[in-house]
């Protein structure tokens, strides 16, 4: 895969943004929820436990960036992905740190005992 060179000042605080955007444990797991379909702020803050406050603001963030769609169905607000690929880019990030905590386990796990001859 190419590697972006010479990218301006403006495209890396707009690629920071994004990055930005997706910094905040909650803004992920409305995420994580928004993966398996659509859903109204209702069901996400049913889901998450989060509060309609909070829920509704981690939202509009998102929205603002772009990771999410919202559209209006009778007097529900229903919240969506924004681009499929924000699924590759969360499995791209969850593999990386599931393989650095297993290296971290494996390298602060005791050394095995031998077995003693008897």
């Amino acid at each position: 895969m190419p590697t972006p060179t010479n990218l301006s000042a403006r495209l890396l605080e707009r690629i920071a943004e994004q990055f930005r955007a997706l910094g905040e444990p909650s803004r992920l797991q409305l995420m994580q929820l928004l993966f398996a379909g659509e859903r109204t702020v209702g069901e996400l803050v049913a889901a998450s436990g989060l509060s309609l406050a909070n829920v509704s603001k981690h939202l509009g963030i998102l929205h603002q960036v772009g990771w999410v769609t919202r559209r209006k169905a009778g007097l529900n607000v229903v919240y969506g992905l924004a681009d499929e690929r924000a699924l590759g880019l969360c499995d791209l990030m969850c593999d990386r740190v599931r393989e650095r905590a297993e290296a971290e386990v494996t390298a602060t796990a005791p050394p095995a005992r031998r077995r003693a001859r008897g």
